[in-house]
């Protein structure tokens, strides 16, 4: 779909760190924790909860009491009178919030949505499903986070080895891969440049992360957690996950906690709630594609160019690229297929370096997108990240 009248106020967003897996908020329930940063942030930009008509969740990982989802939220933050729908899609989920939330603004119903994002992949619930017509009535159980990256039910693998069936399929080597792991390494690294100058546009620092009473702080995040030293030599040194494979632990994300926030607005709305009038943001399209089956990193591509043909413009027109990386195989094939170069793509971080708490990725992607081109003097920016399901998912915006 392509939308002319949907706005991000400027600003009007944030993430907090993400934590690797069992790391300082492993703890937290994702929900009560994304509402208690969400209020936060809008207290220190001074947005009233009173101004959203419509609330979008999304997450992934149940949590206690997360069948209440965007109402509950929305309660939590002060925002008693707006309801909305909770929705999961896997990695894509960020995209599908905001591409839902944006159809609502476009066709009128709302003027201002609040998209909330949050996970946690640590400690995620052992479910058991009744079977009554089994064996002795015995019935299967899963453990979501891991069962789930396991074992696709269509594809009958591992989302490892959808990476492993491209990096075969494409020929794309050990080398390739090691290579843009050490990039997007040091990208991030000018995101700690200047006691993190890029990471304080929008993201909540610090963070007091208490007990189960919620009285006695028991860590404080002032950053990423989980992002490791990464050096040529010491990938190299790395072992592939499986045997005759390509991919190691260097060149794959990393599980982690984490939530992030952003307003969708119409233009009017969106001038009122930005903390810098002066820059405007607006989504332009958005577009979704899938590929064979067992061959995920390849979804981005065609995702990308039903983005890009929605909004009537090409490859050469975007000036700043994120993508959800879980793999680096994906930033190789997509960079070959879209014919731009990998140091081109992802500068200041991606998810290959700094984690992925499932939901809230793609929103923390779109919100360093945002920043990347202001940054730059505005222009056109795409988003795209690949999901469960050998699926994709593409933004395009444009700041101006």
């Amino acid at each position: 779909m392509r939308f002319e009248r949907v706005y991000i106020p400027y600003r009007a967003y944030w993430a907090t760190p993400f934590c690797r897996w069992q790391g300082s908020v492993g703890h937290l329930h994702a929900l009560r924790f994304g509402a208690e940063i969400a209020t936060r942030a809008l207290a220190e930009r001074e947005i009233s909860a009173e101004v959203f008509d419509g609330l979008f969740l999304g997450t992934t990982i149940p949590q206690s009491s997360s069948f209440y989802g965007a109402p509950w939220m929305g309660a939590m933050i002060g925002a008693t009178g707006v309801t909305g729908p909770t929705i999961s899609q896997a990695c894509a989920t960020s995209g599908r919030v905001i591409a839902g939330a944006a159809m609502e603004v476009e066709l009128g119903t709302h003027t201002a949505v609040l998209a909330l994002l949050c996970d946690r992949t640590s400690n995620s619930p052992h479910i058991y499903y009744p079977n009554p017509l089994a064996a002795g009535g015995v019935g299967k159980s899963e453990d979501w986070v891991w069962d789930n990256f396991s074992y696709d039910p269509f594809a009958k693998q591992s989302m490892l080895h959808t990476a492993e069936n491209v990096a075969a399929i494409e020929g794309i080597d050990r080398a390739a891969q090691d290579e843009v792991a050490l990039i997007r390494y040091y990208q991030y690294m000018d995101a700690l440049k200047d006691d993190s100058a890029f990471l304080k546009r929008f993201m909540v620092l610090p963070i007091e992360v208490t007990d189960a009473s919620g009285r006695k702080v028991v860590h404080t995040v002032h950053g990423d957690e989980g992002v490791f030293p990464t050096t040529a030599d010491g990938l190299a040194k790395l072992k592939p996950l499986v045997d005759g494979g390509t991919v190691t632990y260097g060149t794959q994300t990393h599980p982690a906690d984490g939530n992030a926030g952003l307003v969708i607005a119409t233009k009017e709305k969106a001038a009122e709630l930005s903390q810098d009038p002066r820059v405007t943001v607006r989504l332009v399209s958005f577009g979704q594609g899938r590929a064979d089956k067992g061959f995920m990193a390849k979804a981005n591509v065609p995702a990308t160019q039903q983005a890009l043909s929605r909004a009537g413009i090409s490859m050469t027109d975007i000036k700043s690229t994120k993508t959800h990386n879980p793999f680096a195989v994906n930033d190789v094939y997509f960079a070959r297929e879209m014919g731009i170069d990998l140091a081109d793509m992802n500068r200041f971080g991606c998810s290959l370096v700094w984690g992925h708490p499932q939901a809230p990725t793609g929103a923390r992607l779109i919100i360093e997108l945002v920043e990347e081109l202001v940054i730059a003097g505005g222009g056109y920016g795409l988003f795209t990240g690949c999901a469960a399901g050998d699926t994709a998912l593409a933004v395009v915006i444009k700041v101006d």
